[in-house]
C-alpha cells in the first residue's frame, strides 16, 4: 500500500529521490555481476533507431558481396518486389526507402492530402487515427482534431520549435484522434502527462465508436491509420480465429466503405511472419527494416498495387516517362532513397523471413522463457497485474503492468513518453545507470527483444547476457517501486 494519497505525490517523491535511486542501481549492477566491459554494450532491445542491433552474419555477408558488384539499383528494387509478391500475391507491391518515417510521410502525402493543382481554393482533408501509443508517428501528419488534442505532441520529441512536430503536418490535412473504448488515459509520470493504457481495449466497441466519428467527418475523410502490432499492451488483445487483431479489421471496413486507404504503421514489425496485410484489409503497411527484421537502416512499404503506383511514382521508382516498368530516378521524394547496401540487406532479410522464419522466431521463444523465469522472481507484491506476451510480429516480448493499478491501488510507477524525452523515465534512465541500454518502457508497457549484445553473430540468444539484462530490469522496477512506497 502506497504512503501517498495522490499519485502525483508519488511521482514528486520519485523526482526528489532520483540521485538515491541512481546510486542504488549502480550498486545493484555489481550485485547482478554485470562486468565493466559489458556496460553500455548490451541492452533490452536492438530494435530502437538510436541504438540498433549489430547486423547478423548473413546480412553482413550479403552487403559485403553486393558492395563489390555492379548492379543497377532498380534491379535490386525489383528483386524486393518479387520476394514480396511471392508471399502476398501479385496484387501487392513494394517500395524500399530510407526509413519507416519516410514511408509514413510519402504514404500520407500521396494518398491522403488534397491535390495541389486546380483552380480556386484548396479543400481540407482528414484522416482517422485511434488514440494509441506512438501517436506522434502515425497520428501527427495532420493538425489534431478535436482541438482538445492540439497540445498532445507539445513536448513529444527532442526536435522542438517550428520544425518539430509542426513541421510534419501536411498541407490542408487534419488528424481526427479517436479514444478507444476500454482504454484508460490517466495522467502519470514525473513529466506528468496522459498515457494511453490499452490492455482492456474493446475492439468491437472501438470499431463502433470509430464508425460514429466517421459519420461526423465523412465528407472530409481521406484515410485511416493505426499501428500494426498484435499485443494487449498496444490495444490488440481481441483477435479473430486467424490471430488477426479485430480492431485493425474494423478500421479496414470503414476505409473500404469510403473508398479511402488504410495505412498501417508496423515500424516494430516484420513482413511475412508478422501481421498479415491481407488479413487486416489494410491498403499499405510500413516497416522499419532495421528494427525487428534485422536489415540495415531502411524502411519498406508494402501495399496493394493500385495505391502503390502513386507511392512508387513519388519515389521515382515506377518507370521512366517514355514507358518502362521500373526506374530509379528523380521524383518528389528521391531524398528517401535507401542506397545499395541497404537494399542488399533488405533482400537478404526478406529471403530469410520467407524461407527460414525460425531464424527470427527461435530467439523470441528463448527470450520469452528467460523473461518469464526472471519475472517469476520479482517481489510478490508486484507480480499481480503483470501480463507477459510474446509476439513474432515484433520479435519481442511485452511486459505490461497496467493491472498493478487495479482496484484503486497505486501500482508500479508509470512513466510517460514525455519522461523518456526529458530523462525522467526512471526505468530507462535507471537501466542506463546499470550499464544496460534500455528499451521502450513507457505507458506501463515494456517491449524486450533479443539482439543488442544478447545474441551471437547468427542472431541466436546468449542466455547469460540476456538474463543479466532482464534481471537488471526486474531489479530496477523493484528499486523504483520501493522509493514509490509500493513495496
Amino acid at each position: 500500500m502506497s504512503d501517498f494519497t495522490f499519485k502525483y505525490q508519488m511521482y514528486k517523491s520519485l523526482q526528489e529521490n532520483i540521485p538515491n535511486i541512481y546510486e542504488d542501481l549502480r550498486k545493484e549492477a555489481n550485485e547482478i555481476g554485470i562486468p565493466h566491459d559489458l556496460k553500455g554494450r548490451f541492452g533490452l532491445t536492438g530494435a530502437i533507431s538510436g541504438c540498433p542491433a549489430p547486423l547478423r552474419k548473413d546480412i553482413m555477408e550479403a552487403g559485403e558481396k553486393t558492395a563489390t558488384q555492379v548492379i543497377p539499383l532498380k534491379n535490386m528494387v525489383d528483386e524486393i518486389r518479387e520476394i514480396v509478391k511471392s508471399v502476398y500475391g501479385d496484387e501487392y507491391d513494394a517500395a524500399p526507402l530510407s526509413t519507416c518515417e519516410a514511408g509514413l510521410w510519402v504514404s500520407f502525402d500521396s494518398l491522403c492530402t488534397p491535390p495541389m493543382q486546380g483552380r480556386g481554393d484548396n479543400y481540407r482533408t482528414r484522416y482517422i487515427a485511434p488514440y494509441e501509443k506512438h501517436l506522434h508517428h502515425q497520428g501527427s501528419y495532420g493538425r489534431p482534431y478535436p482541438p482538445k488534442y492540439k497540445d498532445i505532441f507539445a513536448d513529444r520529441g527532442s526536435t522542438s520549435g517550428e520544425l518539430g512536430f509542426a513541421g510534419k503536418r501536411q498541407e490542408n490535412m487534419d488528424a481526427v484522434i479517436v479514444p478507444l473504448v476500454g482504454a484508460n488515459y490517466d495522467v502519470h509520470g514525473i513529466k506528468y502527462h496522459p498515457v494511453p493504457l490499452l490492455s482492456e481495449v474493446d475492439a468491437e466497441a472501438s470499431g463502433k465508436r470509430i464508425s460514429d466519428i466517421v459519420q461526423m467527418h465523412q465528407n472530409m475523410v481521406t484515410g485511416f491509420t493505426s499501428l500494426g502490432y498484435d499485443t494487449p499492451g498496444y490495444g490488440y488483445k481481441d483477435k479473430d480465429a486467424d490471430g488477426t487483431p479485430v480492431l485493425q479489421k474494423k478500421i479496414a471496413e470503414e476505409a473500404h466503405k469510403l473508398n479511402v486507404p488504410y495505412i498501417i504503421d508496423n515500424a516494430w514489425g516484420i513482413p511475412f511472419v508478422g501481421t498479415d496485410i491481407r488479413k487486416t484489409g489494410a491498403d499499405v503497411m510500413i516497416f522499419s527494416m532495421d528494427k525487428a527484421t534485422g536489415a540495415p537502416t531502411s524502411g519498406l512499404i508494402i501495399g496493394k498495387e493500385d495505391v502503390m503506383v502513386s507511392i512508387r511514382r513519388a519515389l521515382g521508382m515506377h518507370g521512366e516517362r517514355w514507358g518502362t516498368p521500373n526506374s530509379y530516378g528523380k521524383a518528389a521524394y528521391v531524398g528517401f532513397d535507401p542506397g545499395k547496401e541497404a537494399l542488399a540487406g533488405q533482400i537478404a532479410a526478406l529471403q530469410v523471413l520467407r524461407d527460414q522464419p525460425d531464424v527470427l522466431k527461435q530467439p523470441v521463444d528463448d527470450m520469452f522463457e528467460i523473461i518469464k523465469d526472471e519475472f517469476s522472481k520479482i517481489h510478490p507484491d508486484l507480480q499481480k497485474g503483470i501480463i507477459i506476451s510474446k509476439t513474432y510480429n515484433s520479435t519481442a516480448i511485452e511486459v505490461n503492468y497496467e493491472g498493478t493499478w487495479s482496484e484503486g491501488h497505486m501500482g508500479i510507477p508509470i512513466f510517460t513518453i514525455e519522461d523518456m524525452y526529458s530523462g525522467t523515465n526512471l526505468f530507462q534512465s535507471g537501466l542506463a545507470q546499470m550499464g544496460i541500454i534500455p528499451t521502450v518502457a513507457y505507458d506501463a508497457n515494456i517491449f524486450i527483444s533479443p539482439g543488442l549484445g544478447t545474441t551471437d553473430e547468427h542472431g541466436q540468444v546468449v542466455e547469460e547476457k540476456a538474463r543479466k539484462a532482464v534481471r537488471g530490469l526486474v531489479r530496477t522496477m523493484e528499486i523504483v517501486s520501493e522509493y514509490a512506497g509500493i513495496i
